[in-house]
């Protein structure tokens, strides 16, 4: 029989390889709903569907009033920003692209540990910072796919949601609630005005949606945001942040490769360089953590 640490890895696997795939499932799925729209409505689905697994299983849904403020902030840094702008952002850049500038994170929360914690950022994080603006410019470098105006919104939208959501990590303490229940109040409270903002502004049309890009809607909702982030609170009952943290790498991997696949993106050696270095850095902030 696997051990549970043996299971943990097992965890982090199929979480990244699930949210992985949800790059180029939520870049194809843009062609038929917008995007705060697609992405809300799914959350929301998600957050029902979580919250009847946590009530089945006897998890308590009640959340005590004082931690009220707390879960709408941590909805608004982890949900909202993270999700809306990362998807808002590939209206500008391909799933690859999109998800090595969000999952930067981890350089960010390094740094800004350093006003919020007062850890001061050590050697490896500089030089975990400087491999990813290194990979960042290499990314975007050449005639055809240069940062050009055209694609500022995009990064800026990644980069935003690559901040917020470390600023929430290291402003926000964890809160003693169900991880199950917390998910489930956090997905509901993030993606509802996701959804309002687009019914009001985005307009979409209902009928656009495709046998297949239902499929995707299914597969977003029951995968990335369902069972993944049950594997994923799974997986740290039995291995370290820290490890996970690292784990989560593949995940840009797994959507850059995905992307090229299904969608046809571009994947040569610029792009593999620049994941290369991307990663590097992100992987170099992690371990600065540990020492």
């Amino acid at each position: 029989m696997p051990d549970s640490r043996s299971i943990g890895l097992l965890y982090l696997l199929a979480t990244s390889i699930g949210w992985g795939l949800n790059w180029p499932a939520m870049k194809f799925l843009l062609q038929e709903w917008p995007p705060l729209f697609a992405r809300g409505t799914s959350g929301l689905c998600a957050a029902l569907i979580i919250a009847v697994i946590a009530a089945s299983t006897g998890r308590s849904l009640i959340v005590p009033r004082e931690y009220v403020g707390r879960i709408s902030l941590g909805a608004f840094f982890n949900i909202f920003a993270w999700m809306g702008f990362s998807t808002l952002s590939m209206r500008w850049l391909n799933a690859g692209q999109g998800a090595l500038l969000v999952y930067t994170m981890p350089v960010w929360a390094t740094l800004l540990a350093w006003p919020f914690l007062g850890r001061k950022p050590s050697a490896k994080s500089i030089v975990g910072l400087a491999l990813c603006l290194a990979g960042i410019a290499l990314l975007f470098a050449g005639s055809t796919s240069g940062i050009g105006v055209g694609k500022w919104p995009g990064v800026l939208f990644a980069l935003a949601a690559a901040m917020l959501f470390a600023l929430g990590t290291v402003a926000m303490k964890p809160l003693p609630i169900d991880p199950l229940a917390l998910v489930s109040w956090q997905l509901a409270i993030g993606c509802l005005p996701m959804v309002l903002f687009g019914v009001l502004f985005e307009r979409p049309e209902l009928s656009a949606l495709s046998i297949r890009g239902g499929a995707v809607m299914v597969y977003m909702t029951l995968v990335p945001m369902g069972l993944c982030y049950i594997m994923w609170f799974a997986a740290l009952r039995r291995v370290p942040p820290a490890l996970a943290s690292i784990a989560t790498l593949l995940t840009p991997v797994v959507g850059v490769f995905a992307a090229a696949l299904s969608l046809g993106e571009p994947l040569g050696l610029r792009e593999l360089g620049a994941m290369a270095l991307t990663l590097a850095g992100v992987a170099t902030a992690l371990r600065s953590t540990k020492t």
